[in-house]
């Protein structure tokens, strides 16, 4: 049950960091308006890149982890 909960959580950040810095909800956030020159960081390509291939990078830890673990299995048969 662990192993399922870890992988889905893996999942699940990885495709929020992968979408969420190319939508409008990246570019409305709130805590960012007392501090200008972070907020224009953060909404540079760059910054948005990061987060994206950080994203990716969970979501290929998740797809290995599910990979493994099906590989491990005994075969019914």
């Amino acid at each position: 049950m662990s192993a399922l909960l870890s992988i889905l959580s893996s999942l699940l950040v990885g495709l929020v960091l992968v979408f969420a810095p190319w939508t409008s909800i990246w570019e409305s956030n709130w805590l960012l308006q007392p501090w200008p020159a972070l907020r224009g960081a953060l909404l540079s390509g760059f910054a948005r890149g990061a987060v994206t291939g950080l994203g990716l990078v969970n979501l290929v830890i998740a797809l290995s982890d599910v990979y493994l673990r099906l590989s491990r299995a005994p075969r019914r048969g």
